[in-house]
């Protein structure tokens, strides 16, 4: 009987969890529809300022993710800590993260209220997010030159920067392989090295993995915020920018392996 009740609890459970997953799921993106036809035009139209304006498209960004991230754990969908919290607060820097799931880039910006991020250019046709990128100004990866571009360019004016040296969601249990962008903005611009380590277990939303194949168990997401990184030695010491990039990419690689290892 116990058995049976238990497993009873299980399949209620987790048809909650489905249910509540497509609930959220549908939040989100009607939510981006009714802030592109409603708060962010009023921005527009008060605000001219194109920096000005970018920061409370940035604002509100982080604030709808808040409240997104914050009724996914309210609906028992998953749990989530952050250690380190403090350290997304300091100065600008480049923040690089590990990218197990399709919701690390909301967390993230959950927890900053000002900070750039690279987007898919899908996103700027989306109706469902055209108006919050727009919004809150985020890069549009249109090609691996202009990219390093626009982002060194925003480093330079002294704005935080979110990016996935990955390029695309990890594939579970293959090694990290991470593209050389990450590397040639910060040999290019200078810029501290912030790392963010994502565990997210069960895995769920996964390249691999529909919005509606979720895990058996609810998922508990940890981030772990690190120490900038001092990389200055090793691009210092490289001949040229071809080599520094080279060597910080396998730099980067190596220690974002090792963290994942350890916390994952």
């Amino acid at each position: 009987m116990i058995g049976c009740g238990r497993k009873m609890f299980n399949r209620i459970n987790y048809c909650w969890r489905l249910a509540a997953t497509g609930i959220s799921f549908s939040i989100f993106g009607l939510g981006g529809v009714l802030l592109s036809l409603t708060v962010f035009p009023v921005v527009n139209l008060l605000i001219w300022n194109d920096k000005k304006r970018k920061v409370v498209g940035q604002y509100i960004v982080h604030l709808s993710f808040r409240f997104f991230i914050g009724f996914m754990s309210r609906v028992e969908i998953l749990d989530y800590e952050i250690i380190g919290r403090e350290k997304l607060g300091g100065p600008p820097s480049l923040i690089l993260a590990n990218h197990p799931s399709l919701i690390d880039v909301v967390f993230l910006i959950s927890f900053m209220k000002k900070v750039d991020c690279i987007v898919k250019q899908s996103l700027l046709r989306n109706p469902f997010t055209i108006g919050p990128v727009r919004a809150a100004g985020y890069i549009g990866n249109s090609g691996a030159e202009r990219l390093v571009d626009d982002c060194v360019q925003s480093l330079a004016s002294g704005n935080s920067l979110v990016m996935f040296p990955e390029g695309t969601r990890s594939k579970s249990g293959h090694p990290l392989r991470f593209q050389r962008g990450a590397a040639n903005m910060v040999v290019r611009a200078g810029c501290p090295i912030r790392p963010v380590t994502i565990s997210v277990n069960p895995t769920t939303l996964t390249k691999a993995e529909k919005w509606y194949q979720i895990p058996l168990t609810k998922v508990k997401v940890v981030i772990r915020v690190g120490d900038d990184l001092d990389v200055m030695p090793l691009i210092s010491s490289a001949p040229n920018q071809t080599i520094a990039t080279r060597l910080l990419t396998r730099y980067l690689e190596e220690y974002f392996t090792e963290e994942v290892k350890e916390n994952g």
